[in-house]
């Protein structure tokens, strides 16, 4: 049997080498994932929003339902806040959702004067965050997913799935809180391939390296892990 990798150091973060074999390994199972930023990061924040503590396809139900009723972000801004909580029922904790989502539109147009979010493409990351983060409810991987997924910054969003597996895989210090793992990955995730390393590595949490009885004995990563064996 081969011998497991010695785990890093606490205060060693991963070498490059590390962090490109796990990657390779990664796009070996899973493939290198590719989508374009779509552009909309007011759309990008509440779906994120939306998310939290559901699943995708409850996620998505409770999205479209929000759209199909509301013409505009505006009309949503303005809404009554049961008749959000109502649209969005199927995603769950609608009752905080609704009230978090018209407080964060309207935070915005407080802020800028208008509901608008397009001109997060035009300054830097750490300018994004800082007003992202500002906003009632959102945090850094809120922050990220916008920064990402609509608009295609270097940003790494760091959700229940990455922050697991990179643990495990000592990708992250002992401890680390969430904001240290964001900072983490954006310093070990080469320039291009933030989306991929995010999506796999969520991926593999899903699929493999699960929160309970992890299935090390399949996994891709088992060689270059510290934890594989000390958990199934």
């Amino acid at each position: 049997m081969p011998a497991k990798a010695d785990p890093p150091t606490p205060s060693t973060p991963p070498t490059p080498r590390r962090v490109r074999s796990i990657r390779r390994r990664l796009r070996e199972v899973y493939g290198t994932p590719g989508a374009a930023p779509h552009g909309c990061p007011i759309a990008e924040l509440v779906l994120t929003v939306l998310s939290q503590s559901t699943n995708d396809r409850n996620r998505d139900v409770a999205y479209l339902r929000l759209r199909e009723r509301y013409p505009d972000w505006e009309a949503v801004r303005d809404a009554p806040v049961d008749e959000i909580e109502e649209a969005i029922r199927p995603g769950g904790i609608s009752k905080v959702k609704s009230a978090r989502i018209r407080s964060i539109l309207r935070a915005i147009t407080e802020s800028r004067g208008e509901l608008d979010l397009d001109w997060l493409a035009d300054v830097p990351v750490a300018e994004g965050q800082e007003f992202l983060t500002g906003l009632p409810g959102v945090g850094r991987k809120t922050a990220a997913c916008v920064l990402l997924f609509a608009l295609g910054k270097r940003d790494v969003p760091v959700d229940t799935h990455v922050s697991r597996v990179g643990s495990r895989l000592g990708l992250f210090r002992p401890k680390a809180t969430l904001h240290e793992m964001h900072d983490a990955m954006l310093e070990l995730t080469p320039r291009g391939a933030e989306l991929e390393l995010h999506m796999n590595l969520l991926r593999h949490g899903r699929r493999t390296c699960h929160g309970r009885k992890p299935e090390c004995g399949d996994c891709a990563l088992s060689r270059m892990c510290p934890s594989a064996g000390r958990l199934s």
